[in-house]
């Protein structure tokens, strides 16, 4: 075979490992594992209300507790949300990215809705609701709090607290107070931005007669197993980055497999004596998590509580014992984001509140090198004109521009290759039955000629990262999810809605999943098949029936990706072609295009039956 065949062959290789890839192991997850979960969770029922249960204090020096948390109680059945918000007294929060409230009793954040933020594109849907109280349907919430031993009476889930304002706002702090009765009174000062951050500074003050020794935590609690994506690039589950750990990303799967961690019926894993960092549940766009003093060290866990068929995930922070003298206070702040994760936001929370590592809060993947410019190329230019999808298509062309040298000698070579063709069949046949004389003539032909005949592989080579980081970014980032195009693009994010099956809509009744071909994934097959086009039809019949139908391949796989990925991939099509033509025409090279299209779609004539009709 000569080695334009198998350039030919390694760029399709390349091409479909790439697009196989990425359908099998992320595009198109098996809908029978969603069916499970699904099935699964229904199965499990829904979490209960419940009572605080008491831990196991810690010790300085000792085994790493797990912090308090809510455990289901048997028996009660799931309320609504409003119903079961409307159980306790509230202090109501109120922002221009957030509304909700906090529990006086037990003074949990536990009612948050994202205003900005919508189920579908339309504004009218339901707004996403992120954190939910005990009692309801989907328990979800953030606690603070001490944990101590011979101190008296803790603050705990039935905690009634009294606050000084009703309405907590940004640059409005709310104080909570309560007294324990035995010496100890708290205070909880809470306060809010204009985004998604909380900020709470847990005071104590000691009018007793005795010392007392405590320990400030946080923790975010999750009920039940929320159903996942179960994309493998995209991380959903507990997460943080914990000092010089680093980021630790365990899936709801992942951290049952730990060992029995702090009491019976709980599995996890903790980080001791670390610095910097925090532990939170993230989900594809949204988050909760608890952030620590980032100058103190801290205690992190990861844990599963199991009680019947209640399963209960939970990420908490720990702090250093605090001992508190008779007459004296003392004082611990900690932070909880909950909200979208938008990135330029979350990095600005980095810089300004020296979160460490917070940014990893986003998953950019192993090549964050490629996915991290690919966004901020995207979002600047969206920030100069205001849609997503131009953004697209500014990039892709800023990006040929940028490989126009790399990609001009690749096409200038093709160009050459095309001008010998003559030579090079005439070689195929002259050694048609000595494959390695046949290879030989093939490469002192390429060296004659200045040929280099793994030039064509460039093109392709260089699209796979692009395509790669392109995705990610449309995957992963919140700027893209229900960002417009144009015309029925309402979500570049999401496939093209539109349907060939049902005549883009004409006919009553949904494309399946599979079969879903969109206009947009079929204006990128026609792109690819003009391409195709422009070079000359191979001697091979095999290498032909390649070329024919890779295009159709290639829009059957791209029918049910991001239509943001479908137009960049049409773009990227178009713009090769121009560029092709150009070099061809400026090398003397015949440019085969109006050629090949007439020989596709124009009848052959079997021989003889010509010579014999005009008889």
């Amino acid at each position: 075979m000569g080695n334009d065949k198998t350039n030919m062959f390694v760029a399709i290789a390349l091409s479909l490992a790439v697009l196989l890839g990425w359908n099998y192991f992320v595009a198109a997850p098996m809908s029978e594992r969603q069916r499970q979960t699904q099935a699964q969770n229904k199965a499990a029922g829904q979490p209960p209300g419940g009572d605080a249960v008491p831990t196991p204090s810690p010790k300085e020096g000792g085994p790493a507790a797990p912090v308090p948390g809510t455990v289901p109680g048997a028996g009660q059945a799931p309320v609504s949300r409003d119903e079961a918000i409307a159980r306790s007294a509230r202090l109501r929060v109120d922002t221009p990215a957030l509304f909700g409230s906090i529990a006086l009793k037990g003074g949990r954040i536990d009612d948050i809705l994202l205003k900005n933020y919508h189920e579908t594109v339309s504004d009218e849907s339901p707004r996403i609701v992120l954190l939910s109280p005990t009692g309801s349907a989907n328990p979800y919430y953030a606690e603070f709090g001490w944990v101590g031993a011979d101190a008296g009476p803790l603050p705990n889930s039935e905690t009634l607290w009294k606050a000084d304002a009703e309405v907590l706002t940004p640059g409005k702090p709310v104080t909570l107070t309560w007294d324990n009765g035995a010496g100890l009174t708290f205070k909880r000062i809470v306060a809010v931005d204009d985004k998604f951050m909380f900020t709470v500074r847990d005071e104590v003050d000691n009018t007793g007669s005795k010392a007392v020794t405590l320990y400030p935590y946080s923790l975010v609690s999750r009920w039940g197993k929320p159903q996942t994506q179960g994309y493998y690039v995209l991380h959903e589950g507990l997460i943080g980055v914990l000092g010089t750990d680093g980021l630790q990303e365990y899936t709801y799967d992942h951290v049952a497999k730990e060992p029995a961690y702090g009491g019976a019926n709980t599995k996890g894993k903790a980080w001791t004596n670390v610095t910097g960092g925090f532990v939170g549940i993230t989900d594809k766009y949204w988050a909760a998590a608890s952030i620590p003093d980032q100058d103190k060290p801290f205690t992190g866990a990861f844990t599963e509580r199991t009680d019947g068929a209640t399963k209960v995930y939970q990420t908490s922070v720990r702090g250093d014992a605090v001992s508190v003298a008779p007459g004296a206070s003392s004082t611990a702040t900690q932070r909880l984001f909950a909200g979208a994760k938008e990135v330029n936001q979350i990095n600005a929370y980095q810089k300004e509140l020296g979160i460490k590592q917070f940014d990893l809060m986003i998953d950019w993947g192993w090549f964050w090198f490629l996915t991290k410019p690919m966004f901020k190329a995207l979002d600047f230019f969206f920030h100069l004109l205001g849609n997503f999808g131009v953004s697209i298509l500014l990039v892709t062309a800023i990006l040929k521009l940028f490989f126009l040298p790399i990609a001009n000698r690749s096409y200038v070579s093709m160009a050459k290759m095309k001008a010998v063709q003559p030579e090079m069949a005439s070689i195929r046949e002259r050694y048609k039955d000595d494959k390695m004389k046949q290879q030989q003539a093939m490469m002192e032909l390429y060296k004659k000629e200045k040929i280099n005949p793994v030039a064509g592989c460039w093109p392709v080579l260089i699209q796979i990262p692009v395509f790669f980081a392109l995705y990610k970014v449309l995957f992963i980032t919140i700027e893209m999810r229900h960002a417009p195009f144009f015309g029925w693009i309402q979500d570049l994010a999401a496939p093209d809605p539109t349907s060939l099956l049902n005549l883009f809509g004409l006919l009553p009744f949904a494309a399946p999943d599979f079969v879903h071909l969109g206009v947009w994934p079929l204006v990128m097959g026609v792109t690819m098949f003009v391409q195709m086009k422009m070079n000359p039809t191979p001697p091979d019949p095999v290498q032909a029936q390649v070329f024919t139908f890779m295009p159709i391949i290639f829009t059957f796989m791209l029918g049910s990706f991001p239509a943001g990925l479908v137009i960049y991939w049409a773009w990227n099509n178009t713009l090769s072609v121009i560029q092709q033509y150009v070099i061809m025409r400026r090398n003397g090279v015949k440019v085969e295009l109006w050629d090949n299209l007439r020989g596709t779609f124009s009848k052959k004539t079997p021989p003889g039956k010509g010579a014999a009709a005009k008889s």
